[in-house]
């Protein structure tokens, strides 16, 4: 069984007199994504690719289709079932910034899942936090700092230990590297990769650079106008 499949997904908008425009930003996508592997998502601007992300996490609610996380029926979840399930199923945006309340020091911004959810004690929270932050390779001295004194890649590190801390499946990585320079974005790369191998997440891999999807996937799909237009 596949950790992920999606059958014939829509996402639809709908615009002018009447409604009559339809702007078709995911069109009938399928495809399956196994444990511990990475289908990368690659697409021009405007493709679709990150709104098809964004669909099956249900950040955007979708037209029509379906979507199985290990079997259970994404769609048609509510309640503490849907909130149990948005803990193995998490995303990394573009900007870290948008992920880390400005007015939070880094320890509150990581902490405030495992809070949320309940996942540890409290006199258990150092603990668990310095083990996020050693995984991700982050000095213990920014726990203390706020967001706008850490540079791209810390606060892409500190985002991806907020997101560790939920214990995660699937991750979509959306465009997670395309705002820092290329030095740390082969770091941050390098560390998903280590991070995969060791805990055995499985990625939906956006981006719209196909050198960076080659490295990271093990299969690839291109987006164009909604729909794959291929399958590598």
């Amino acid at each position: 069984m596949p950790l992920l499949k999606v059958e014939g997904l829509k996402k639809y908008y709908y615009s002018g007199l009447f409604k009559k425009k339809v702007i078709k930003a995911v069109d009938g996508v399928s495809f399956e994504l196994e444990k511990g592997r990475t289908l990368g998502l690659v697409g021009a601007s405007g493709s679709g690719k990150s709104t098809l992300g964004r669909t099956i996490l249900r950040l955007l609610e979708p037209t029509a289709g379906r979507v199985f996380f290990e079997g259970k029926d994404l769609l048609g979840m509510k309640g503490k079932g849907l909130k149990k399930l948005g803990t193995e199923m998490q995303i990394i945006f573009q900007q870290p910034e948008a992920s880390l309340n400005p007015r939070m020091k880094i320890y509150d911004s990581i902490a405030e899942p495992l809070r949320i959810h309940r996942l540890c004690k409290r006199e258990e929270e150092k603990t668990r936090i310095l083990e996020l932050l050693d995984a991700v390779s982050l000095n213990k001295e920014l726990l203390s700092r706020y967001p706008s004194e850490l540079s791209g890649g810390q606060l892409q590190r500190a985002v991806i230990a907020r997101v560790l801390g939920l214990n995660p499946k699937l991750i979509v990585a959306d465009e997670p590297t395309s705002m820092l320079d290329p030095l740390v974005q082969a770091q941050v790369l390098s560390l998903l990769k280590s991070l995969q191998e060791e805990r055995g997440i499985s990625f939906l891999f956006i981006s719209h650079d196909m050198d960076v999807v080659k490295w990271m996937s093990d299969e690839i799909a291109v987006m164009d106008n909604g729909q794959i237009a291929d399958f590598r």
